[in-house]
């Protein structure tokens, strides 16, 4: 093998065409050899599901057995699932083999960095340090400008750039010995685009609302409409975000948004509920309904019907309170039902993140 580390996931699976085992050991001269211990506990998983779906163990067995053979010398990793993750010392290399369902990749990933065989490679390793800037607000091609303007990547310094949930990532992989030119080209990359650039590392939005609040010792609620609760999906998919988040309330109706939230039904007559007045008061309401400190509201029309020329599809409000101070938004962004629900959710949590990190501006 050329190469010292070689990472391949997915095909592990019972199946015909589940054929990475098989084509690892071909690749690395290996026998195929029935692992006794991993057959036995795939085997107690796979009696459990035939249980439950009252069908005989027998029809599991080939399958079983097929995920429980590995290239001789491979070091298994267990199992995420059915399928056993493994490590195959080539003698001047390693191959880890992982399953392709990212939590179960995610889950085996640590204890193949705890094979003999993965240490030996990463320790004859100097891997690039690496450098992560993630912007909010503005435009891939903005971002790939002042890298070009900055003289862009190379001479030990790999830039990429990807949008991803409405943000801009940037990674810079610097290679060792070019730690000056990473630190010059970084400071190039930023300085005109200091003003959308939000984070440093990899924490989600979320993360950082959490974090923003816990730091003051604040609880945090929200009240939705078009994003149906969305939102708090994000922000509750953080661990630990239950000793700041309290609840939600999608209010989707207007009658809901009255009960519920509190807002004004002369609100809701004279601007609709799809307006700032309207936002503000879920926000507002919100906190006062649960007691609490901060407050996000988001209302706005998704589609693909329901609009009209003066509030056309793609118009939402967001609202964001806290104790000390409150602040709103609007967009417009004509898309597709789930990209309009998507990019309400990533302003919502940008406009709180702004708001308590005391940033004032209206982007979106």
């Amino acid at each position: 093998m050329a190469a010292d580390l070689c990472l391949v996931s997915g095909g592990l699976g019972p199946t015909h065409d589940d054929r990475t085992v098989e084509l690892v050991a071909k690749v690395a001269g290996r026998s195929l050899v029935l692992d006794e211990a991993l057959h036995e506990e795939i085997g107690g998983v796979s009696r459990s599901i035939a249980e439950r779906l009252r069908r005989p163990y027998a029809d599991f067995e080939p399958g079983v057995r097929k995920q429980a053979t590995l290239p001789a010398g491979a070091v298994s990793l267990g199992l995420a699932g059915t399928a056993p993750g493994m490590v195959l010392d080539t003698g001047t290399g390693a191959i880890v083999v992982l399953p392709g369902p990212p939590s179960e990749l995610r889950r085996l990933w640590p204890r193949a960095l705890e094979t003999d065989a993965v240490r030996r490679v990463l320790e004859r390793a100097r891997p690039p340090g690496r450098r992560v800037l993630r912007f909010y607000g503005a435009s891939e091609s903005a971002v790939a400008k002042a890298l070009a303007d900055a003289g862009g990547d190379g001479r030990g310094v790999e830039a990429t750039i990807c949008a991803r949930d409405f943000e801009i990532h940037v990674d810079l992989l610097v290679e060792p010995g070019a730690e000056e030119r990473g630190e010059t080209l970084e400071r190039a990359l930023v300085d005109p685009l200091d003003r959308y650039l939000f984070a440093r590392d990899e924490r989600p939005v979320e993360a950082l609302v959490l974090d923003l609040c816990r730091a003051r010792g604040w609880s945090l609620g929200t009240a939705e409409s078009c994003t149906g609760g969305l939102v708090a999906g994000r922000l509750t998919s953080v661990p630990g975000s239950s000793d700041v988040f309290a609840g939600g309330v999608v209010a989707y109706a207007d009658a809901v948004k009255e009960a519920e939230l509190g807002v004004p039904s002369e609100t809701l007559a004279e601007h609709g509920a799809v307006s700032a007045e309207t936002a503000a008061a879920m926000a507002a309401g919100v906190r006062a309904r649960l007691g609490l400190d901060v407050g996000i509201a988001v209302t706005g029309i998704a589609g693909p019907g329901g609009g009209t020329p003066g509030k056309p599809v793609g118009l939402v409000h967001l609202h964001a309170e806290t104790p000390e101070d409150s602040h709103g938004v609007e967009f417009n962004f004509p898309s597709d039902r789930e990209t309009i629900r998507a990019r309400a959710t990533a302003a919502a949590l940008h406009l709180t993140r702004r708001l308590l990190s005391q940033e004032r501006d209206s982007r979106v």
